[in-house]
């Protein structure tokens, strides 16, 4: 397989920001392993260890576990890290922020507290290091999810995208390096009533039931890019299943199989919060490439049998 290039001849490079372990697995894991598998180089950062987590999965609800929470998490994403394919994983090194008023948000080490200036150096650094051209991050989604850490992933991702590139931005961390396009990922409100839709039409009782009572973010109807990943959602799975502490196998998130999923909603969805280069894309339409305007060739398609049509997948 020849390695992607963009239009300088640079090698196609992808890095997520997430906040927790298990993130990497919930958003987006299937767009990173189908451009693994074209050949892409993807980086995971991972800007906490996830120490404050609950144990989801009563199955591995122990005290052995509690007591090496840290330890047990941190093998869990480099066995979900290994399952989608990503070529590397970096830590930011920050202790998990927990929620607010609780004992680990009051933690000085912990990602809420870091000075601002710090994480963003500490991304830059990443960035630098492995020159992506597409870097993919959360919005502002503090209504629907107010998580300080999430929130924090947010605040740190654009000024570091635009510090990156600045050579004299943090001259210690590296050579500049100028990325293309800035992504959040998210769910929109098609694809939540989608596979709600699905879950009942099985019988099973749905995971989505009280989104609708909560007020999706602004953003979540504005998506610019669906990324096709029907044929890697079994990837996807694979992640999930390898947060032990975070999922259970047996809980209804796991109950709508893949071929169900490809079949009412195979796409992964973006939003182009910024953009260096021309898409190409005309106005109204959307992508299905985060690398479009930034890549040398275009990828070769691959026909799902689906068309999107407002947002909802019909057979074509």
């Amino acid at each position: 397989m020849d390695t992607p290039v963009d239009r300088t001849g640079a090698p196609l490079s992808l890095i997520t920001v997430h906040a927790h372990p298990d993130d990497e697995a919930s958003k987006g894991s299937a767009t990173v392993a189908r451009y693994a598998d074209e050949g892409v180089r993807t980086s995971l950062v991972c800007c906490t260890g996830g120490e404050a987590g609950d144990i989801l999965n009563p199955a591995v609800d122990t005290p052995e576990v509690r007591a090496d929470l840290f330890r047990v998490r941190m093998q869990e994403l480099e066995n979900s890290a290994a399952a989608i394919g990503y070529s590397a994983v970096h830590l930011l090194g920050y202790h998990d922020s927990g929620m607010p008023d609780s004992d680990d948000n009051a933690r000085p080490d912990n990602f809420w507290n870091a000075p601002i200036e710090e994480a963003v150096e500490r991304l830059v650094r990443l960035i630098r290091l492995e020159r992506p051209q597409v870097i993919v991050t959360y919005a502002d989604d503090r209504k629907f999810y107010p998580h300080p850490d999430h929130i924090r992933v947010h605040e740190i991702s654009l000024p570091a995208f635009e510090a990156a590139g600045d050579p004299r931005a943090f001259p210690s961390a590296g050579p500049a390096w100028q990325p293309s396009k800035l992504y959040y990922t998210g769910f929109s409100r098609s694809r939540v009533q989608a596979l709600h839709d699905e879950y009942v039409r099985r019988g099973e009782e749905s995971p989505y039931t009280h989104w609708f009572e909560r007020e999706l973010p602004d953003h979540a109807e504005r998506f610019t890019t669906f990324v096709d990943v029907g044929d890697w959602l079994h990837r996807r799975r694979a992640a999930l299943l390898a947060h032990r502490t975070q999922v259970d196998p047996e809980g209804f998130w796991m109950r709508l199989p893949d071929d169900a999923i490809r079949r009412v909603f195979p796409w992964d969805e973006y939003l182009l919060a910024r953009s260096l280069v021309d898409t190409g894309v005309a106005e109204g339409d959307t992508e299905d490439d985060l690398f479009a305007g930034a890549r040398a060739d275009p990828p070769d398609p691959r026909p799902s049998g689906l068309v999107r049509r407002s947002g909802i997948g019909s057979r074509g």
